[in-house]
């Protein structure tokens, strides 16, 4: 079987402007949002991954009308009778569980297969179930499947056990349509929360507190399609185009993304070294003399450093001067790139949920592997920094959220190249 191979020849300088493409994390449970509608809906500003397409396709199986032209999607909902999400879509993305919250507010019933994507931990769904619970559906655990049914959702209080964006979301897209009044406690306040819960209001649903760890949602019957809503630019894929500027002390302006939304990110590349100027929805990276210091993150649920990026900034710190702690503390597997980077000439160790970098002079190019996405995106920005001809396998699992990044690259003069590969 053939597979794409990622072949990147090092130490070229990026030069030009590159525009960020919608958030793929905000988009997929806008998705599902719109089958709460009695009429379609169209979002706009969509990135045209596989994530997308395969929501997409759980969306059709689902009974919904999909078309997806440029980059906008139509979703009519108005025909959907079926309430089964099956294993074989469901394993290929943890997104999927998005359905969960508005089959059960829509059909009363849910049958949806526990959720695959990226291998970075075990990802427990424990959350969305306990709020789903609170909110009146009988759930099971049944040969794989989660089967919840509902005769009718009542209003409640959630406290969620920690934050977490996913059961956020899933617990919303169930009490927008419940009778009465809900409110959550210790809610996610990530920016792709906040443009779910946008476009819920557009569709008529009473939410109040966006932004903020309390949500107010007052349950409504009715729902209507939004006939053109735009997403909002994707902060990873921002932060990551950054990282591969500064990781080559290039001068790239990026554009098209919200600065607000990296605040911490900015705060950090700041302490690094890093030389940029922001300007309204653009960021200009520029040139830095000498070395990047090493630089200390934690991860944390936002405003703080995103897990999403850490990958991404590890590939940075491993020719920053001197010694720089990376703390994962969302997902307790999230380490896999460090091997790779070591194959590199890196000099990462691991310590439990911690990562000691110590900088390199210089990262040669090598044979490697990615392991998830955000790995994925990291040996890139390795890749581009490296001496030497780099090959990274396993490209695919980029493919399911960053939209036409190699070909972005080499725009701003990046050595780099599809090559087909028989894998065994």
């Amino acid at each position: 079987m053939k597979f794409k191979t990622l072949v990147i020849k090092g130490g070229t300088k990026l030069k030009g402007k590159v525009s960020v493409s919608g958030s793929k994390n905000a988009t997929l449970p806008i998705m599902a949002a719109s089958l709460l509608g009695e009429t379609p809906s169209v979002i706009n500003n969509i990135p045209l991954v596989r994530d997308i397409y395969t929501m997409a396709e759980l969306l059709k199986i689902l009974g919904a009308k999909v078309e997806i032209k440029n980059h906008s999607i139509l979703i009519d909902p108005s025909k959907i009778k079926n309430y089964k999400a099956p294993y074989e879509i469901v394993k290929q993305m943890r997104a999927s569980i998005y359905v969960l919250g508005p089959l059960v507010a829509r059909c009363r019933k849910a049958k949806v297969a526990m959720p695959g994507g990226c291998a970075i931990g075990l990802r427990p769904i424990d959350l969305h179930i306990k709020g789903i619970k609170k909110l009146g559906a009988k759930i099971k655990i049944k040969h794989g499947y989660v089967i919840a049914e509902a005769q009718k959702l009542k209003g409640t209080k959630i406290i969620f056990d920690k934050i977490s964006l996913g059961a956020t979301i899933n617990c919303l897209l169930a009490a927008v349509k419940a009778e009465g009044t809900s409110i959550f406690e210790n809610a996610s306040k990530e920016p792709e929360v906040v443009d779910t819960i946008k476009f819920l209001k557009m569709m008529g649903a009473d939410i109040k507190g966006e932004g903020t760890s309390t949500l107010i949602i007052n349950g409504v019957k009715n729902l209507t399609g939004v006939s053109g809503y735009t997403v909002i630019p994707d902060r990873i894929e921002a932060a990551t185009l950054i990282a591969a500027a500064v990781m080559t002390k290039s001068k790239v302006t990026i554009e098209n993304f919200i600065p607000e939304n990296l605040t911490v990110f900015f705060e950090k590349l700041r302490e690094a070294g890093a030389k940029f100027e922001i300007k309204n929805n653009s960021v200009k990276v520029l040139p830095y003399k000498g070395k990047l210091k090493a630089v200390d993150i934690i991860t944390e649920p936002y405003p703080g450093f995103p897990t999403d990026i850490q990958a991404q900034w590890m590939a940075l710190m491993t020719i920053a001067q001197g010694n720089s702690i990376i703390k994962e503390t969302i997902w307790e597997n999230r380490f896999m790139h460090v091997l790779e980077l070591n194959r590199m000439g890196a000099d990462i160790k691991i310590e439990g949920n911690t990562a000691i970098v110590t900088g390199v002079d210089e990262l040669s190019a090598a044979d490697v592997m990615a392991s998830d996405l955000r790995a994925s995106a990291a040996l890139i920005i390795a890749g581009l920094k490296a001496k030497g001809v780099t090959y990274i396998r396993r490209i695919y699992h980029l493919e399911r959220g960053y939209e036409n990044f190699y070909n972005k690259l080499k725009k701003l003069g990046a050595k780099i190249k599809i090559i087909m590969e028989n894998i065994i």
